[in-house]
């Protein structure tokens, strides 16, 4: 009785390892680096320059800050200053300070607007590249499409980069 339930689990065991083998044999892996693929497309480098335009107007929003609250400080500090009242005074010290946190508080506000600014008009760009991967990889059959820069050892497989820019028009 032992020795049929050994043969039983054997032949089992055999058949599992060949299925899984089969298996395997028909799952083509390809692979593919998006650091290449996103700037390459025509809708990131417009994104791209809609972005460098924003930073250069959050950096001159910073610079107007900045130059308010030196032209503030200076007749704070100035001899004129004591033609303000103790009031005046105490108004237009308080209106520095504020400036003063708020210029720097801008670096890390401004930080995130771009950063919000850039998901706004990058996640498209990064969807129709994604969208357009998983369709190629339909098409050409692969079971699995890794990104290249996760990748420090995998076993043989093909770029499909060709393929995507292909399939997205791009040169």
């Amino acid at each position: 009785m032992k020795k049929i339930v050994s043969i039983v689990a054997v032949v089992m065991g055999l058949m599992m390892v060949g299925n899984s083998v089969k298996a395997q044999a028909g799952n083509k892996i390809g692979y593919i680096s998006l650091q290449e693929l996103i700037p390459s497309m025509s809708e990131y480098k417009k994104a791209d320059t809609a972005l460098n335009d924003y930073q250069t107007a959050l950096g001159q929003q910073f610079d107007d800050m900045r130059k308010e609250y030196y032209e503030k400080d200076s007749v704070l500090n100035s001899k004129d200053s004591v033609k303000f009242t103790k009031a005046q005074l105490e108004m237009k010290r308080r209106e520095v300070n504020e400036l003063l946190v708020k210029l720097q508080g801008w670096q890390q506000q401004a930080q995130q607007m771009y950063q919000q600014k850039q998901q706004e008009l990058i996640a498209p760009i990064q969807k129709k590249a994604v969208d357009a991967v998983q369709a190629v990889a339909k098409e050409n059959g692969y079971a699995y499409v890794l990104t290249k820069e996760a990748l420090l050892v995998s076993p043989p497989a093909e770029d499909i980069l060709p393929l995507v820019k292909k399939k997205l028009g791009v040169k």
